[in-house]
């Protein structure tokens, strides 16, 4: 506790006085100050134990006294020391009474005790409450860091929410709750989040302070500070400490310790995810290999559970948005209807020029609030991720590409370097057939990307229909240069042979049906069909021949 002008009057060597302001004898003292000056407040800074001898004051004027008093406590001096015996044998009552009427504590200091003794009594007393915070800030610290060794993060938290003397809450990357201290603490914490995610949008380390209590005090939320934890440029964590009033001396050392402990732990996690990411790809090079024991022996217990159940590929890619919207093809809509969360919005339009990135950083997350394993391994322009049918790291892929998708409805597409995120994903496997559903997603990728949407899944090809996939230059070149003669023929007036065939096709070859639909007598069509024959070389007996006119009269159609 620094010192207060209570523990000054309990002092025996001082010999102090109270003369008024009984009731506030409770202050801190933050320094003890000697000025003769008339108008001292411009040289003080709040919380000083002023000390005079009124050598340039007429102590016995009551209006110049309530003056000075009431200046005096406006600039926040906490006590006025005044020295009988040098100027005046007893303090004036003008003094008294103003110091009364202002509730200013005012001291009667004897001629035997010097004002030095006073300012090295006041000074004492910081520096031994100095020490003592000092001391309990490195205790604090050696507990945090036995913590930290032996219980891990949840641990530290419960050690630090006890050295502050309120809660303390973990976030991850993705501004999710990781762990609280106490357990009471989940629901304040979580009520953060949006506060966690716009920390992370400053550089690290950044730090902010939220809720507390209002002026009048009559607001009894805690005061919460929040600081982003790791040492590159874009956070990894965040720590959470709420408290009932502002820290103290002893309470930012533990602090300050936690946020250096977690930021080790990160980093140290960094690199192990790095070295887990090298055992990933291992493992999922085996597994492409048709080596599934091997791929088992080394996933270990690591990602071993992975594979013991069905599990999906997701392949990834980033490219750039010139490309993306020159593969479109406009026709096809979004079909998820599925709103996505607030969460998976804030991520979807922060992805800091990195979407492949952003996109680990979303399954990651939610896998490790699930307790699931996933494998994720980066592929140069590629990601491919190996996660549970079913599990949250596949749920939180798919509503991270619906809030892409609603991302980029909600704006127009804008002129930048940074990638669009395509995404396709595989149908539930087992490890013997890994490289097949490598090709699934890389199939249903394929899809993704010509029709510009931000993830397919393997699924949806089959459910789907072929003809989209005809929206292509090399497919419509082939159509036209295979009907061109039929087209030149009908330029000239001789015919409807396009219009005929497209009619002949779609009723199967049914000559009275087809000729219904055209208004022309079924001799007519079977005219104009052998001019087809002999127009294109081909027969139309042949069912390739006629699959190949099909989908070319549908290609040219779509344009």
């Amino acid at each position: 506790m620094p010192p207060t002008l209570a523990s000054l009057v309990h002092h025996s060597a001082l010999k102090l006085t109270v003369r008024a302001g009984e009731d506030r004898l409770d202050v801190p003292v933050r320094w003890a100050h000697v000025s003769e000056l008339a108008d001292p407040v411009p040289y003080m800074e709040g919380g000083e134990l002023l000390l005079i001898t009124a050598l340039k004051l007429d102590a016995e004027d009551p209006e110049a006294m309530r003056r000075y008093v009431k200046r005096l406590v406006g600039a926040g001096v906490v006590g006025l020391g005044f020295a009988v015996g040098v100027n005046y044998e007893d303090i004036p009552a003008a003094l008294v009474e103003a110091a009364e009427q202002e509730g200013l504590p005012l001291l009667e200091v004897p001629r035997r005790t010097p004002f030095l003794a006073i300012s090295k009594a006041v000074s004492a007393a910081i520096a031994a409450d100095q020490y003592r915070a000092v001391t309990a800030g490195f205790a604090a610290q050696r507990e945090l860091t036995k913590q930290a060794l032996t219980d891990g993060p949840e641990g530290l938290l419960a050690a630090l929410a006890a050295q502050v003397d309120g809660w303390a809450a973990l976030y991850d990357a993705s501004g999710a709750v990781v762990a609280t201290a106490p357990e009471w603490a989940g629901r304040r914490a979580a009520r953060l989040t949006a506060d966690v995610e716009r920390l992370r949008d400053r550089p690290a380390p950044a730090s902010s302070v939220v809720g507390g209590p209002g002026p009048d005090n009559s607001d009894n939320e805690d005061r919460v500070e929040l600081h982003s934890l790791g040492t590159g440029r874009r956070p990894r964590a965040a720590l959470a400490v709420g408290t009932a009033a502002a820290l103290g001396t002893a309470e930012r050392y533990a602090v300050h310790s936690a946020i250096a402990l977690l930021t080790l732990t990160t980093e140290r996690s960094r690199s192990l995810h790095a070295a887990e990411q090298r055992i990933g790809a291992a493992v999922l090079r085996m597994l492409l290999a048709g080596e599934p024991d091997h791929a088992r022996a080394v996933a270990g217990d690591l990602y071993g559970g992975l594979l013991d159940a069905p599990f999906r590929l997701i392949v990834a890619e980033s490219v750039t948005v010139s490309a993306a919207l020159a593969a479109v093809e406009p026709a096809e809509p979004a079909q998820s209807t599925a709103k996505p969360s607030a969460a998976a919005l804030a991520a979807a339009t922060d992805t800091n020029g990195d979407p492949l990135g952003a996109l680990a950083e979303v399954v990651e997350s939610a896998a490790a609030r699930a307790g699931e394993a996933v494998l994720v391994v980066p592929e140069g322009e590629r990601l491919v991720v190996l996660a549970a049918d079913g599990g949250a790291a596949v749920a939180a892929c798919g509503e991270y590409a619906t809030a892409l998708e609603a991302a980029r409805a909600g704006a127009a597409v804008r002129e930048t370097e940074n990638g669009e995120l395509v995404v396709g994903l595989s149908a539930p496997v087992g490890p013997i057939a890994t490289a097949a559903a490598y090709k699934q997603a890389e199939q249903a990728l394929s899809v993704a990307r010509r029709r510009g949407r931000v993830c397919v899944e393997h699924e949806q090809l089959a459910a789907g229909s072929v003809l989209p996939l005809l929206a292509d230059d090399a497919v419509r070149a082939f159509a036209d240069g295979l009907l061109r003669a039929l087209h030149e023929h009908d330029a000239t007036g001789r015919g409807d042979l396009v219009d005929s065939l497209r009619a002949w096709l779609s009723r199967h070859g049914q000559w009275d049906a087809a000729a219904a639909d055209l208004g022309v007598h079924r001799h007519t069509l079977r005219y104009r069909m052998r001019r087809v024959e002999e127009i294109l070389g081909r027969s139309l007996d042949d069912p390739d021949v006629r699959m190949e006119l099909w989908l070319a009269l549908k290609a040219t159609s779509a344009e």
